[in-house]
């Protein structure tokens, strides 16, 4: 198998632009519309969107690479990084590392890209991290091939070999001089632009751990430099939705300079990522309504379960809320649960369906 780095055209990437045009164009039109629902919120509800949006990521680039991060920790940092509220959580190096990564990105987006940065955040991902020691915030030197590799020990699965650590510190050089140039050429496709900075990084693979997580910060980079403000595109979760085609992308990206198919997939699944995100913008800009249509109409037990239910987020609660959920939640006797869901249901702030013990309360969020 001859790689990517290995063959003549290296790295003189190839695509089709007008093939990607439509997707670009749906990019931005996407980038616009998150932007003008964003507008709806106050400025602190701005704020908790983007450490929400941040935390997501955070926690699913770890998970794409088989890390688990305490949600809660990673917010709580990125909340405190905003300026807002945030009680303390449990979570140690690692939570910490990567909350300091998404907030690099957000707020250094429009930073000329260095080593020094680049080796800033492999060392801040891979602190704390299991599984014995890793060289961090430098690129590696080790004299053996770095390998991807699956399957059992004794009969592995190579994905791909990346270019030998020697000749790691000249190719990190160049990529760093295109990433600059192509940001001040305004012929070049933003979104190819991210997509092919994500997989020439990637293919040469600089660090000994934590490429995959720096990769897909860069990328998210790229996405803001091309729009001129943070995208809030959620790239790594809608990546963590489907990771197996991520890396099957990846691989056969890895095989030649032709990345046409790469950039389709990369377009489509920043796409995903901004349909995610408006989805939960439009939930923040409906819950705000909610509470203020109903502010001083409700007693506590009310507003305690209301606001336990809009905790789930746009997906709501699962399977509805129950009256014995109402009284789990409130604590309060039977008799009581049912007349306070009875008048939230003739408050409108619930829709009931369902009959007896098939009774489930809704949320009545308008998204419009």
């Amino acid at each position: 198998m001859t790689w990517n780095w290995e063959q003549l055209d290296w790295p003189n990437f190839r695509y089709d632009a007008a093939s990607l045009a439509p997707v670009t164009r749906e990019f931005f039109r996407r980038a616009g519309e998150l932007g003008g629902v964003a507008e709806h919120l106050e400025s602190a509800e701005r704020a908790g969107l983007q450490a929400e949006l941040l935390s997501d990521e955070a926690v699913e680039s770890a998970g794409i690479e088989g890390e688990v991060l305490l949600r809660s920790s990673v917010r709580s940092s990125l909340r405190r990084h905003f300026g807002l509220h945030a009680p303390n959580a449990q979570g140690g190096a690692r939570e910490r590392g990567m909350a300091e990564l998404m907030a690099a990105v957000h707020d250094d987006w429009d930073h000329e890209l260095t080593e020094a940065q680049l080796c800033a955040w492999q060392r801040w991902v891979v602190a704390g991290q299991r599984g014995g020691p890793v060289a961090a915030g430098r690129y590696r030197e080790d004299g053996d091939p770095m390998q991807i590799l699956s399957g059992p020990s004794y009969a592995p699965r190579v994905h791909f070999v990346a270019p030998p650590a020697v000749r790691v510190p000249e190719e990190m050089g160049a990529f760093l001089a295109w990433f600059e140039e192509t940001r001040r050429d305004t012929s070049v496709d933003p979104l190819a632009r991210a997509g092919i900075a994500h997989l020439y990084f990637v293919s040469i693979h600089p660090f000994e751990d934590g490429n995959g997580r720096v990769g897909r910060a860069i990328a998210e980079v790229a996405l803001a430099q091309g729009l001129g403000h943070p995208s809030l595109a959620s790239l790594s979760s809608a990546i963590a939705r489907h990771r197996d085609d991520y890396y099957d992308a990846l691989e056969r990206a890895s095989r030649g300079n032709d990345v046409g198919e790469w950039l389709h997939y990369f377009g489509d699944t920043v796409l995903q990522g901004q349909a995610q995100s408006l989805r939960f913008v439009r939930f923040l800009v409906a819950k705000t309504r909610f509470l203020d249509r109903f502010r001083g109409a409700l007693n506590a037990r009310q507003e305690k379960a209301l606001l336990r239910m809009l905790r789930e987020g746009p997906a709501g609660f699962e399977g509805g809320l129950s009256a014995g959920n109402y009284v789990t939640i409130t604590k309060a006797a039977p008799a009581t649960a049912r007349r306070d869901l009875g008048e939230l249901v003739a408050l409108g702030a619930l829709r009931r369906t369902g009959e007896k013990r098939g009774t489930r309360y809704w949320l009545t969020l308008s998204e419009d």
